[in-house]
């Protein structure tokens, strides 16, 4: 994922989720920990539902579409 991408993934995440920018932290060093990627992580930890974490992939692959 390229550096602008995963810039807007966290602008997502925060205005359109209304996740905590703390919990984003905690997910990105947790991810890095794991070596898994971001949303997963988020919602295996319960920081995301499913319905969220679909949300966030559609915004994702549109994105990736431009």
């Amino acid at each position: 994922m390229n550096n602008n991408l995963y810039k807007e993934m966290i602008i997502y995440l925060i205005n359109e989720l209304g996740l905590e920018e703390s919990s984003i932290e905690l997910g990105l060093k947790l991810s890095i920990k794991n070596n898994t990627s971001l949303p997963i992580l988020l919602w295996s930890y319960g920081m995301l539902t499913i319905e969220e974490l679909d949300k966030l992939y559609s915004f994702l692959f549109q994105k990736m579409e431009l």
